[in-house]
């Protein structure tokens, strides 16, 4: 290594000390962050069959057990608000999401639940959305939509810049591993919804993120208390216009993007695919580039490593 390799090599290393997410979030819930990740990439791309890519994107990044311990207690969070098929691209591709359950299960997890709070009938959504189906083939009972405030306890966002209280659901609050699991779609308010932007479905008063508060701030403010330790984006179908709920451009990318960093996550899916007819950057999504400021994660995915792995 001559000097100026050398030089690059050391400043890399301090912006990434400078932004590195903290071990423990705001809700004390370890992450595993970067700390336990030496040799493996920070952001990982498979392209294939929906559960096949689901499975390799995760194995790129050191496999499911790198994430969930044996006994621990897990919230999957996929998009499932809209009564929907697959095909619409407004939720989660299924077999994604049961992958992802699937291999809570192999890593010893002693309690799984898949939760979202609908938009739409939450019946409907659920069985329209062929998630609840393909939960059930795993496990009867881990897949539902709360939507009722029993299923909430208020609590303060001690990091929140405008949003400094909201309910959430106790499970959520309860758990030791959060795993995000997003279809990307595009957004009318938020531009884009991704890993960041889907944790709105884990709290009761979600709408007034949009009445009272600057939405990406809030959606940043959220994720200081409930930041994802895994974000796996569904990637297999993309609606690029019309999102959240469609009908829009559906293109088919048949990709899925993991990462231990949902603002990574996020920004690689804003910069692979086009959107609204064209192409972005990750710092032109408000909220990204909040997330990145304020050390939630890193948008600069072009000084990450990526593997990507094609099925």
């Amino acid at each position: 290594m001559n000097r100026r390799d050398f030089l690059k090599w050391q400043m890399r290393g301090l912006l990434w000390l400078s932004a590195a997410p903290p071990l423990l979030s705001a809700s004390g819930i370890f992450n595993p962050g970067r700390a336990l990740a030496d040799g493996l990439p920070d952001i990982a791309v498979a392209k294939g069959a929906p559960a096949a890519a689901a499975r390799a994107a995760v194995e790129m990044l050191g496999g499911m057990g790198r994430f969930v311990k044996a006994g621990q207690k897990v919230v999957i969070k996929p998009n499932m608000s809209f009564a929907q098929g697959p095909d619409s691209a407004t939720n989660t591709h299924p077999e994604v999401v049961r992958e992802i359950l699937v291999m809570c299960k192999e890593a010893g997890a002693a309690k799984v639940r898949v939760l979202d709070h609908s938009l739409q009938n939450a019946e409907q959504a659920l069985g329209l959305s062929g998630i609840r189906d393909a939960c059930n083939g795993v496990e009867d009972g881990i897949c539902h939509h709360l939507m009722q405030p029993g299923f909430y306890s208020e609590s303060p966002l001690e990091q929140g810049r405008e949003m400094r209280l909201n309910s959430f659901m106790r499970d959520v609050l309860e758990a030791d591993v959060l795993i995000a699991v997003p279809v990307a779609k595009s957004h009318g308010g938020a531009g884009v919804s991704l890993s960041l932007k889907g944790q709105m479905g884990l709290i009761l008063d979600r709408r007034s993120m949009h009445s009272r508060y600057d939405l990406h701030t809030a959606i940043v403010d959220l994720n200081t208390r409930v930041k994802p330790h895994l974000a796996v984006i569904d990637a297999t179908r993309v609606l690029t216009t019309g999102g959240p709920g469609g009908p829009g451009k559906v293109i088919r990318p048949g990709e899925v993007i993991a990462s231990a960093d949902p603002v990574a996550a996020d920004a690689t899916a804003v910069a692979s695919y086009e959107w609204y007819g064209q192409k972005m950057q990750p710092r032109q999504v408000g909220y990204i580039r909040m997330a990145h400021e304020r050390g939630l994660g890193r948008m600069d995915i072009e000084n990450l490593v990526t593997k990507k792995l094609v099925l």
